[in-house]
């Protein structure tokens, strides 16, 4: 199986990097470039991990985050995830399944991106995050946490777990 990247437009000047982006994509890069939600819900924290669930159907977004933490990510489906990223840069990541990546952050570094479904697949990625490393968590809204968001349950499927 094959990880393909293909550049839809190259990284943009030092000056303005996001100068050739729509508005609207600018204006959302500058009101969540510091966010830490890097997927749909947070299914699990402990003092040393962050489990991030993220479902993207066709046509889905997840906006711009932030990542300060050593993470790694792994994919059980096939799919072509678009990313926008803060240098301007804009590729077409073509993912496979069983696919996973590492990444690790020096103190004071970071990555910021968002990601757009342009395929014609649900993707789903599963991100762990690693709490103890060389910069501090980004706080975390509470609406994000699973834990937040009950999911109702009828009396057949609440006697079923009982």
């Amino acid at each position: 199986m094959r990880h393909e990247i293909v550049e839809i437009s190259p990284p943009g000047p030092a000056a303005d990097p996001r100068r050739d982006w729509p508005q609207h994509l600018r204006e959302e890069f500058e009101r969540n470039q510091f966010s830490g939600v890097v997927g749909s819900v947070l299914v699990s924290e402990t003092e040393e991990v962050r489990v991030w669930q993220l479902a993207l159907p066709p046509g889905g977004w997840l906006s711009f985050h932030r990542h300060v933490l050593d993470y790694f990510w792994t994919t059980p489906t096939a799919g072509v995830a678009r990313g926008y990223y803060e240098d301007g840069r804009i590729v077409d990541v073509h993912h496979y399944p069983g696919e996973t990546r590492h990444f690790q952050h020096g103190r004071d570094e970071h990555f910021v991106h968002a990601i757009e479904n342009v395929g014609d697949t649900e993707l789903v990625f599963i991100t762990v995050e690693f709490l103890q490393g060389a910069n501090p968590p980004i706080p975390l809204p509470e609406a994000v946490r699973l834990d937040a968001n009950p999911q109702p349950q009828d009396a057949d499927a609440k006697m079923a777990i009982e």
